[in-house]
């Protein structure tokens, strides 16, 4: 049995609003203890507020993405990331004019019913 596992092919997870989401490892994919997804997420995308289960790890490659966590707003640029931790209301978006490429990694992985999204 070997040590490492090789991703060569994520798990494209569907979306209607744009964003790409290709999942190396969590539960769609090869199965971890944490979940580690490459998105990106097009001009002018963005999510409901929500109070995740899990940490998550945000590592900004291109563009930006806006955070508001509680009351604050955060704005990362490439190069610069994140940790929000488990129990903290946060909204993901984009509002900015071009696409956002970042790295997310979840700890306990990502589960939809987990994130605990608020509607719209």
């Amino acid at each position: 049995m070997k040590n490492y596992k090789v991703q060569r092919a994520p798990f494209v997870v569907p979306t209607d609003d744009g964003k790409l989401i290709e999942e190396h490892f969590g539960l769609a994919s090869i199965e971890a203890d944490l979940s580690l997804a490459h998105m990106i997420a097009p001009p002018g995308w963005s999510e409901p507020f929500q109070t995740p289960e899990f940490d998550e790890f945000t590592y900004v490659i291109k563009g930006k993405k806006k955070f508001m966590i509680e009351n604050d707003e955060v704005i990362l640029e490439a190069g610069q990331s994140i940790k929000i931790a488990k129990g903290t209301r946060v909204q993901y978006s984009n509002p900015f004019e071009e696409p956002c490429e970042y790295i997310a990694i979840c700890r306990p992985p990502f589960q939809f019913d987990l994130a605990n999204r608020e509607d719209l």
